[in-house]
């Protein structure tokens, strides 16, 4: 049985989304136990965690034996197999996991999971608003959605803009945007200093309600 000895994420499930996660976790120096039907995908992840197990029947029976429930994080990376997808989250909550993620490929998908105790995401979907975001404006580096009204954003800092500082910015107080770092020269800064100058090879990362940020992008095209 797997047993930890730190913090720990179980992926189950060994598509792309699942194996590179995998890989990421286990990069950054993580324990990982993956979980997959497919022994070749399994064997391939054998390479960066120890804890690789070929499973036919993701029964609560079987994932207790493997030891999935002495994971801090499980992500069920089980997509187009939605009866398959709702019955190993099931079993993983009932295993008492603290945090459980699981992959949805559709909105009625998504609600029956939330509505099991998962956390849901949806990355093809939110893959696919990153890509428009970038083709629909040039100021957008990055773009991530919260939800369905907050997101983040990685905004390069605009002529209009430069050479002020994040004091006299209109962000805040015009399009209630609140800036959580600033980039420069490949930096990244948290800790903002209101008299900073900014320059136009840096970029801003703000968060703010969805509309507000577009109301803000649609200024710099004008």
């Amino acid at each position: 049985m797997f047993k930890p000895n730190n913090e720990t994420f179980g992926i189950i499930g060994l598509g792309r989304f699942g194996t590179a996660l995998a890989i990421r976790l286990a990069e950054a120096g993580k324990e990982v136990i993956v979980i997959d039907n497919n022994e070749s995908k399994v064997k391939e992840l054998r390479d960066y965690t120890e804890y690789a197990y070929v499973c036919d029947k993701l029964t609560k029976e079987t994932l207790e034996e493997i030891g999935i429930q002495n994971c801090d994080t499980v992500v069920i990376c089980i997509g187009e197999a939605i009866d398959t997808s709702i019955l190993v989250t099931l079993n993983v909550v009932n295993l008492g996991v603290q945090r459980v993620i699981s992959k949805a490929i559709s909105p009625d998908h998504g609600s029956v999971l939330a509505k099991l105790g998962a956390e849901v995401v949806y990355p093809e979907r939110d893959m696919a608003l990153r890509v428009a975001q970038r083709l629909l404006t040039n100021n957008i580096l990055e773009f991530i959605s919260l939800d369905n009204n907050v997101d983040i954003a990685e905004i390069k800092v605009h002529k209009t803009i430069a050479g002020k500082k994040i004091c006299e910015l209109p962000l805040r107080k015009k399009f209630g945007l609140n800036i959580i770092a600033i980039e420069h020269e490949n930096k990244t800064d948290v800790e903002i200093d209101p008299n900073y100058i900014v320059t136009e090879n840096d970029a801003l990362v703000v968060i703010g309600k969805t509309e507000n940020i577009r109301a803000y992008e649609r200024q710099l095209i004008i």
